[in-house]
């Protein structure tokens, strides 16, 4: 179908471009999700006056795109700061706040969906907050929050190919070096595609089978 000069070299560049990008959006998932839960979680334990700094940073990370983050925070750590920051830090660094801060008000909805009834008879019952928290409300959030945690998973995974702002040479950026290489757009974009659903398809039926399992239970 093609006569392409793209050899096997190409392919394992290509698939190293892939693991730049898995390991980018791992990191920031997991970070991003422990730091979204406390976060989450925060807010509800103190006054508005307390939350109102996190809430304020959190929405300026949820406000502004993505790539102006990383540009600026590159700046800021080279220019301002006088650190020398590898680009794979700096992505790693926004990529995860950016995450922390949807993850926030996922688990924000996912707590405030747990019905009040519910707490106070645990309450009731004489279990503590941290009690109440970790055996009754996490559980229960944890089965509402899913869905949108394995979206905003998948969504990471995508906005990660802003990150070759930052020279870090992920998929995208790999692609893109040999689209200009080989002069072969078509199909190097359909291969690029490929290696995306690898990556993200899994995730999807894992998230599918956690929700279908846990709906059961």
């Amino acid at each position: 179908m093609f006569d392409t000069a793209l050899t096997a070299k190409d392919m394992v560049f290509l698939a190293q471009g892939a693991g730049v990008t898995l390991l980018v959006t791992a990191i920031a998932v997991v970070l991003g999700t422990a730091l979204g839960i406390v976060f989450g979680i925060f807010r509800f334990q103190v006054g508005p006056w307390w939350a109102a700094p996190l809430t304020f940073v959190l929405d300026v990370s949820r406000s502004i795109p993505l790539l102006i983050q990383l540009v600026l925070a590159n700046a800021f750590m080279g220019v301002v700061l006088k650190l020398k920051m590898s680009g794979f830090t700096v992505a790693c660094g926004v990529l995860t706040l950016y995450t922390a801060a949807y993850c926030a008000e996922i688990v924000r909805g996912a707590v405030e969906a747990v019905p009040s009834t519910t707490r106070r008879a645990a309450r009731s019952l004489g279990l503590s907050w941290t009690q109440d928290m970790t055996y009754i409300v996490l559980p229960l959030a944890t089965r509402v929050a899913l869905p949108s945690w394995i979206g905003l998973a998948l969504g990471v995974m995508k906005d990660s190919a802003l990150v070759y702002i930052v020279q870090v040479t992920e998929l995208l950026k790999s692609t893109q070096i040999l689209i200009t290489r080989l002069q072969e757009p078509l199909l190097l974009l359909m291969i690029c595609g490929a290696f995306y659903f690898v990556i993200s398809f899994p995730i999807a039926r894992f998230g599918g089978y956690l929700e279908k399992r846990w709906s059961n239970d």
